[in-house]
């Protein structure tokens, strides 16, 4: 029986999302034992190159220059040595340096794995569908509280309500009940429909799921992981050495 697989990505290159677990682990472990800011700024250099290949340069691109203007941000602050603002900054930079890459990778991962492919990988994994199932139903949780805000947004919009600081300290009861309290409700709401719209499309079928998009391992996935498993070791190796 011949099978065609549909391609229906972007980018220049599509990864098995089996790959993208790996690499999120990798890159938790290396933002955590980065032994300085050039370790984080390889490791942003990295994921920056792995989601313009995905297809997101623009997200990639934007995300890279957040951090380059926190990084001068962290330059000018170190530079004080001393003050209040040193102090209440140190602690919380250094915070953000081990959580930026592991989030900027995540919205990456997020953006462009597709529930079926997802499923599919987690199968041919082998891994019990009580671990599964949940992240399934958070990827699609999340972008339907995006949709939900933005249509938020557009009716705070017609009600000439402000979105801005400035305008929450006018009119804090009123943005916080255009905002907050219909933001809430949706969030709950959705959390039962998806569930509910999962069971019904099978999600807890015993049998092997069939999905249009070839699910396997690729040149690509390997050249990938050794790159950041290289990470790992260049960070492990410089910690290693500083002992």
């Amino acid at each position: 029986m011949n099978i065609q697989y549909t391609k229906i990505h972007s980018g220049l290159c599509t990864f098995d999302p089996r790959t993208k677990i790996l690499l999120l682990a990798i890159t938790v472990f290396a933002a955590t034992m980065a032994p300085s800011l050039r370790h984080v700024w390889l490791l942003v250099l990295f994921i920056t190159l792995f989601g313009c290949t995905c297809g997101k340069a623009k997200r990639s691109l934007c995300h890279l220059i957040f951090f380059a203007l926190f990084y001068l941000l962290t330059l000018y602050v170190l530079s004080l040595e001393t003050g209040v603002v040193y102090t209440m900054f140190v602690a919380w930079m250094g915070l953000f340096y081990k959580v930026y890459p592991c989030a900027m990778l995540a919205g990456i991962i997020l953006s462009t794995t597709r529930v079926n492919e997802f499923l599919t990988a987690m199968n041919k994994a082998h891994l019990s569908k009580g671990i599964y199932i949940p992240l399934a139903v958070m990827l699609r949780y999340i972008p339907t509280i995006q949709e939900d805000w933005h249509y938020i947004k557009d009716g705070m919009r017609l009600r000439d309500v402000s979105l801005s600081f400035k305008g929450f300290i006018h009119h804090p009861g009123m943005t916080i009940e255009c905002l907050y309290v219909p933001l809430l409700m949706t969030a709950s709401k959705a959390a039962d429909e998806l569930a509910i719209a999962s069971v019904t499309r099978g999600i807890e079928n015993p049998h092997s799921r069939t999905c249009l998009i070839q699910i396997k391992f690729r040149i690509q996935d390997i050249l990938v992981i050794i790159c950041f498993l290289f990470l790992l070791a260049l960070n492990a190796g410089e910690i290693g050495g500083a002992v």
